[in-house]
């Protein structure tokens, strides 16, 4: 196998090589979590770390959430690095404690005596596992001293990571389900960081602008192609985090395109979207706006869950949508 193919990696095998190399780097660095050992962990998101480890640093937890990030605080407040897997982003709210009163605020509290540099990944959203898809991102980025962040690329899930666990700071890892054994991309070997904030310019365009995280990214570029063919070029930001956002790459593009189009597997009310276009609203008045989200009832199974779920047509339409209202 050449180095090339061997470098092209699914977004669930770019985050294990980074939490392995990390591990390999820094012996503070741990993972806690449910069947993250002998099983492989959730979606096989731990395959292989067991054997390289041992159970001294792939510890197995009981099925309960609380204590599992329970468990990463106080082991992060005492000079440990922990990785806490929730296997699924439905299962946060039974941790919310340790999540919103604990993690985000010990920094302050001891007036910096002390940090949390806690990682908690999970997943969320529609996928090849069909079960627990809600998800509650959108919660989390309301709290200050907490890091929010959801890769839509296996290169920003490995560097994503890699970045998580270096951070002082506890850092929320959401990775979406439907692209965790999709597409494969070249991945960088060896040391591969990507700064927590930035957004990335997945696309190009200059007629509307539109801002996506995780799996509507690629929904987002699938729509950005059919409307090319019409003439209209749609500039594409991948907002990779949403504490800390790229404010000022939004604004900046939106104010040359004058139209914004958010786009998110979420619901649309109370959803990131009305953070971004609020933000808009404040530093770039006058720009045409839209929301594309998932529909207002718990996300279904079986085949009414594509109905449920925003689709490409669904950009398309709102993307024009925005064209037809500034003529």
């Amino acid at each position: 196998m050449t180095l090339v193919q061997a470098r092209r990696l699914t977004q669930t095998e770019a985050v294990i090589e980074a939490i392995g190399q990390e591990m390999r780097r820094d012996p503070r660095v741990l993972l806690i979590g449910q069947d993250i050992g002998a099983m492989g962990g959730a979606m096989q998101g731990t395959r292989g770390l067991l054997e390289e480890f041992g159970p001294s640093r792939v510890r197995e937890a009981p099925i309960s959430e609380s204590a599992m990030v329970g468990a990463g605080v106080g082991a992060a407040m005492f000079g440990l690095r922990p990785v806490v897997e929730v296997s699924f982003g439905e299962f946060l709210p039974a941790a919310m404690s340790q999540l919103v009163n604990q993690a985000p605020n010990v920094h302050y509290m001891t007036a910096g005596a002390m940090s949390v540099p806690l990682v908690v990944r999970t997943r969320v959203g529609d996928g090849p596992y069909g079960g627990h898809p809600q998800d509650y991102s959108a919660w989390f980025a309301h709290i200050p001293g907490l890091k929010v962040v959801m890769p839509a690329t296996p290169p920003d899930a490995k560097g994503l990571m890699t970045a998580a666990i270096r951070d002082d700071n506890p850092v929320l890892f959401f990775e979406p389900m439907s692209l965790a054994h999709a597409q494969r991309e070249e991945v960088p070997p060896g040391d591969h960081l990507i700064e927590i904030g930035p957004s990335r310019l997945a696309r190009p365009g200059r007629d509307v602008t539109v801002v996506a995280i995780g799996s509507m990214v690629p929904v987002v570029l699938r729509s950005a192609r059919e409307l090319a063919r019409e003439g209209i070029e749609v500039e594409t930001i991948d907002l990779r985090s949403m504490r800390p956002w790229d404010r000022e790459a939004v604004v900046s593009s939106v104010r040359r395109t004058g139209r914004l189009v958010y786009v998110q597997e979420a619901w649309v009310t109370a959803g990131f979207g009305a953070e971004v276009l609020a933000a808009v609203a404040e530093d770039a008045p006058g720009t045409r706006v839209r929301r594309v989200g998932t529909a207002e009832v718990p996300v279904p199974s079986g085949p009414l869950r594509k109905i449920a779920l925003p689709a490409a047509a669904s950009v398309v339409e709102a993307v024009r949508s925005v064209l037809v209202q500034a003529r």
